[in-house]
């Protein structure tokens, strides 16, 4: 789940009255609303990140925070379009948001716990396999798929590269629909060349493509926005005992997070814009 990708202005309402304060110091979730569940907000139908059947890697991830926190998981589920924000987690309804783009204002964001891409997405064998930048000549007159309003789209323009794109919508009800699944839908069918994702997207679908197709984090931009971004999680500003404990968990769990993102596909990179691969993405920091 990446609300960076959504564009979602929305304002928090009022926090309700906190519970009652303990004096226990090493409580760190005198915050939340229940301090024994660890309560996720998440969208219900957003694969690879969530869904309502716990199948996505945020689910993974909230199962393992649950376990180490010894806190019984539940869910707010609410789709990942205007409002969600306004209408989970600032209404107390659920205290973490799983994916959150660090930077982004509308939450109070904890420590990064990936950095990744939009990517580029093609067929083995189409001569494209190699090609990180927009700015590459071998993508002059191709079709490629690009989500409308997504950083990449700028790059695009900047490139000349509009003209023969074919636009997925952006704001969509995931319930009932998914541009990601028919960009790739179209690309396995040579309706166009090749397709831009956002790297958990473009992992994850071209994994269970058959066969399966090629990714390429795009990480040699000079023109337009960088396409690289960390991803932490969300919390309520006002919540800062809970958010040191989740950074903590981030800190000590890293090798783990890692291979479930790994697992998903999702194309992980380290701060030089390299490649994390399996061997490295174990060892601790």
């Amino acid at each position: 789940m990446l609300i960076l990708l959504l564009g979602i202005a929305t304002v928090f309402v009022s926090p309700k009255l906190s519970r009652a304060q303990s004096n226990d110091a090493t409580d760190l979730s005198i915050e939340l609303v229940d301090p024994k569940v660890l309560r996720v907000c998440a969208d219900p139908r957003n694969l690879p990140f969530s869904n309502d059947k716990g199948e996505g890697f945020e689910n993974k991830l909230a199962e393992f925070f649950a376990a180490k926190l010894q806190k019984k998981l539940d869910y707010m589920y609410f789709p990942q379009a205007t409002g969600f924000v306004r209408m989970t987690l600032a209404a107390h309804r659920c205290d973490v948001i799983m994916g959150f783009p660090q930077g982004d204002e509308l939450v109070q964001g904890t420590n990064p716990y990936y950095r990744t891409a939009y990517a580029l997405v093609a067929k083995q064998g189409s001569g494209l396999e190699d090609v990180a930048t927009l700015e590459d000549q071998r993508l002059k007159n191709k079709h490629i798929g690009i989500v409308a309003g997504t950083p990449p789209a700028t790059n695009m323009a900047v490139n000349g590269l509009m003209a023969n794109a074919k636009p997925y919508p952006l704001m969509i009800d995931t319930r009932l629909d998914s541009s990601a699944e028919a960009m790739i839908t179209d690309l396995t069918s040579g309706q166009i060349d090749a397709g831009i994702l956002w790297g958990p997207m473009a992992g994850f679908y071209a994994k269970r493509a058959n066969p399966p197709l090629h990714v390429t984090p795009l990480v040699k931009e000079t023109t337009g926005p960088k396409l690289a971004y960390r991803i932490g999680m969300g919390v309520r500003p006002a919540d800062q005992n809970w958010k040191r404990q989740l950074n903590r968990l981030i800190q000590e769990n890293q090798p783990a997070i890692n291979k479930v993102l790994l697992d998903f596909g999702v194309p992980l990179l380290d701060e030089n814009d390299q490649p994390i691969g399996a061997v490295a993405a174990t060892k601790s920091p």
